[in-house]
């Protein structure tokens, strides 16, 4: 991947490379910081941010989470004006990110600002595993439980829980895997949803299974209602992944990726399903413009 020409901090596109924090900054001790990864789907004309204003209302949550008391202004247009200035004619990735900087030795632990804002986006080609599925590992490792830290959001320190459960997995020979929170009920990936398709409904973790709010699986709900396909957001146990008849994994980088194998048991018929195939036609589809009010073109 071509390395994008520029990058935002704090009110002005600059090079690259010189998008840069100090290394005593609360960020770099403490990952004092929030983020977003929003995608931008390319139309020939535009790139079409999907579920921009929904993605920037949970950073705000976000920054009210994490206690930060300055909450930085104009990221929407930042993000636009990125989009804009790296002439993108493909589909993107945008990350804005709120963290606390400075360089100043006196600060605690406990440091609540100032904020600082930095945004960054780069092509996001499809990846391979939507077409083939993933295999995945139930990780030995447990989902951070929203007694310690809170999932719900994407906190850049979470994601150190998530990093070494995929770590794992991969040195083990799957693609990825599951986690189980605290209670032994299924949560989700390292960082993506999980959902499986049992007695053909679409089943998910609730939002109390320690998982993150996710954009991406709040839309795949709502296109399985609109389509006649039967929604289910409860607890799901270990056992009952084996019964599943599809799998898949959603998430901003995800999309919908099929599981194929959970543990080296086959999923199904060990190939994606049809159900899972559908609600990914019908993801792309309303990402490219099949639903105008979720879409922000730049």
């Amino acid at each position: 991947m071509n390395t994008p020409k520029y990058a935002y901090m704090n009110g002005k596109i600059v090079p690259w490379a010189d998008a840069q924090v100090h290394v005593f900054s609360p960020v770099v001790r403490y990952a004092a910081a929030v983020f977003e990864s929003i995608l931008g789907f390319w139309d020939g004309e535009n790139v079409n941010m999907f579920r921009l204003d929904d993605h920037l209302d949970r950073l705000t949550y976000a920054q009210k989470m994490m206690r930060f008391t300055t909450h930085v202004e104009g990221v929407k247009e930042g993000i636009i004006e990125l989009v804009q200035a790296n002439g993108f004619k493909e589909d993107v990735a945008v990350r804005p990110m709120v963290y606390l900087g400075g360089e100043s030795p006196g600060g605690a632990i406990g440091a609540t600002g100032p904020a600082s804002l930095a945004i960054t986006a780069f092509p996001k080609p499809p990846s391979k595993l939507m077409k083939t599925g993933c295999t995945a590992q139930v990780s030995s490792w447990t989902r951070i439980s929203d007694s310690s830290m809170p999932a719900r959001i994407k906190s850049t320190a979470n994601y150190h829980n998530g990093r070494l459960a995929e770590m794992q997995s991969k040195l083990e020979g799957y693609d990825s895997c599951i986690l189980l929170n605290d209670k032994g009920y299924v949560s989700e990936g390292p960082g993506q949803c999980f959902a499986m398709i049992r007695n053909g409904e679409l089943v998910t973790p609730d939002t109390s299974s320690d998982i993150l709010e996710s954009i991406t699986r709040d839309t795949l709900l709502q296109l399985a209602q609109r389509n006649g396909i039967g929604v289910s957001e409860r607890t799901i146990t270990r056992s009952e992944l084996y019964s599943a008849e599809e799998a898949f994994f959603c998430g901003s980088g995800w999309a919908v990726t099929p599981i194929t194998d959970i543990d080296q048991l086959k999923v199904g018929s060990g190939m994606p399903g049809p159900v899972t195939a559908r609600l990914q036609e019908l993801y792309f589809e309303s990402a490219r413009g099949g639903d105008p009010e979720w879409l922000t073109p730049v």
